[in-house]
């Protein structure tokens, strides 16, 4: 079996001296969906932050394709090929459709690539299309998650990182959100998503991690989680 595309090993992440991340390991590996789920406040959040190089690990191990991230800055990262959809979104609702989705893009010197990459990604999303010219703060909060996740693909990542996109979406909006993540990752794209949807996230994860008061206490595949009866009594109302 070949190694890991992201290993994580004893991470420690702090704020002072709240210890928010206490000593987690997992991978994660090509062409897969994983996720990390859990109450709010667990840990999820940080550990995304950590992975991107906007938290420094107090102690542990991120490598990514081999390499060592916890050095490197947030834009090295990004290089690399992680790169993060935001909680919350972080729509720039001034700007336009196009102008927010060119900004995934503004690192890369490959200007024939990205009118191709600009053309799956409305393909992807047609919502955004049709509003393409418009400012970006007139979307709802769907369509807005949709321009996040388009926003991301234009950086062209290897690992796609996901914090919460079914935050404040009512669950419609969820199904459609999560059967995008399912058509991004079959057309190739590795995928951690951190999510306190517990359900939506083990129904398409390939494998799962929960994380309770910052330590992972329980993995398995999704299907397994999913009937887990400690996750099944803790997170899904049984």
């Amino acid at each position: 079996m070949s190694a890991p595309m992201l290993q994580v090993r004893d991470l420690q992440v702090a704020y002072g001296h709240i210890e928010a991340v206490q000593g987690i390991s997992f991978e994660v590996r090509a062409g897969e969906i994983r996720t990390l789920v859990g109450a709010n406040g667990a840990g999820k959040s940080t550990t995304l932050l950590a992975l991107s190089g906007l938290l420094r690990p107090k102690a542990g191990s991120i490598r990514f394709e081999g390499e060592e991230l916890t050095k490197l800055a947030p834009h090295q990262i990004v290089e690399r090929g992680l790169v993060q959809v935001a909680e919350g979104r972080a729509i720039l609702t001034t700007l336009t459709v196009r102008e927010n989705l060119e900004l995934g893009a503004y690192r890369r010197k490959d200007r024939a690539a990205i009118a191709d990459d600009l053309a799956r990604v409305l393909a992807l999303f047609p919502r955004l299309e049709e509003r393409i010219d418009g400012l970006a703060g007139n979307l709802s909060g769907g369509e807005q998650q949709m321009l996040a996740i388009g926003r991301a693909l234009l950086a062209k990542p290897r690992l796609l990182l996901l914090d919460e996109p079914s935050m404040g979406l009512a669950p419609i909006i969820v199904q459609d959100i999560f059967r995008k993540l399912r058509e991004i990752n079959a057309q190739g794209l590795t995928i951690f998503l951190v999510e306190q949807n517990v359900r939506q996230a083990l129904k398409i994860a390939r494998h799962g991690y929960v994380i309770e008061n910052g330590r992972i206490v329980l993995e398995g595949s999704g299907r397994e989680l999913l009937h887990d009866p400690k996750v099944t009594a803790a997170y899904l109302g049984g």
